[in-house]
């Protein structure tokens, strides 16, 4: 099969990582551009060392690359307003955007749970990195019960959050907290990410808590099973994605805050899930497994796409 032109706009920690990754792991995908705003960038000279045609005007200087035409997939590694531009310059050419932003443009995917819904979209959105964490958990327990309600807490390493994870604070909550509802299939959902400035940096966290409705406590072997094997899906292509701790089902207490409604839902149980993800180090440390699963993931996607598109030619 030929390999399918691809260009990661976004020079910063995401972009590179997610360039690295295309040249070293995939067999579908072929580098052919990486585009940034700054000539001083260490992903741009990075790319120029690994024999990648790079271009410092941004999107613009992607469209005027002698090679633009030959490019099908874009991956969009910038951020959130940015991403708003960048998909409107490049809707008239016709191009497949795998958006790494909390832009929310097009449809979510979460490679584990909906990897087949959106391959014919012109614009994929990759949710964020908690939500690449944390969502199949939801997913996984809400295919077992309902999830009157579910909130996730995603704690990142200070310094593996560059400027554009930075700029998206806001974006990223709500983002995340659509895609709950959305892809995890939650009822309600709550996103919160902490940015932990631990020396040396720990590893990223996760927590996913979920409230169900299970007063006869039937539940708990299929909601384990379910999850474990979300787990092991995850981990096929994110290696490092792992349960931190066992799952714990606990009965909600009728004089808890959270009550024993979720609107007019009962419920009776927690679920409470505990996550690590550790980075394959392709770009930054293995603290930064919130790089490593968006990176990741987008590859996965990606790859999915080129395969559908080459069984169409």
């Amino acid at each position: 099969m030929n390999r399918t032109k691809v260009a990661v706009i976004g020079s910063g920690n995401i972009g590179t990582d997610l360039m690295i990754k295309v040249l070293r792991l995939s067999d579908t995908l072929e580098m052919a551009a990486m585009v940034g705003i700054d000539p001083a960038s260490d992903g741009l000279a990075r790319a120029a060392r690994l024999g990648v045609p790079t271009t410092a005007d941004g999107v613009r200087g992607l469209i005027a690359m002698p090679d633009f035409a030959e490019i099908e997939i874009v991956f969009d590694a910038t951020s959130a307003r940015a991403h708003l531009a960048n998909a409107e310059a490049l809707a008239p050419h016709g191009k497949r955007l795998v958006d790494l932003t909390p832009a929310a443009i097009g449809p979510f995917v979460v490679p584990a749970v909906n990897l087949d819904a959106h391959l014919d979209a012109d614009n994929v959105n990759m949710v964020t990195c908690g939500g690449q964490a944390t969502i199949p958990i939801v997913a996984a327990i809400s295919r077992v019960v309902p999830v009157p309600y579910a909130e996730i807490v995603a704690s990142i390493a200070s310094k593996s959050a560059g400027p554009g994870t930075r700029a998206n604070i806001d974006e990223f909550t709500e983002t995340t907290g659509a895609a709950i509802t959305a892809v995890g299939g939650a009822e309600r959902g709550r996103a919160i990410i902490v940015l932990n400035p631990a020396e040396p940096p720990l590893i990223m966290r996760d927590t996913v808590l979920a409230l169900i409705d299970d007063p006869a406590r039937r539940a708990g072997d299929a909601l384990r099973e379910s999850i474990r094997a979300m787990v092991e899906s995850v981990a096929a292509y994110v290696p490092g994605y792992r349960l931190k701790q066992d799952i714990q089902i606990t009965p909600v207490p009728r004089d808890a805050p959270v009550g024993t409604l979720v609107g007019d839902r009962p419920v009776t149980h927690q679920v409470s899930v505990f996550l690590e993800v550790e980075g394959a180090a392709h770009y930054l440390p293995a603290y930064a497994g919130n790089l490593d699963i968006m990176t990741s993931a987008a590859l996965r996607v990606a790859e999915e796409i080129a395969s559908a598109q080459e069984l169409t030619r």
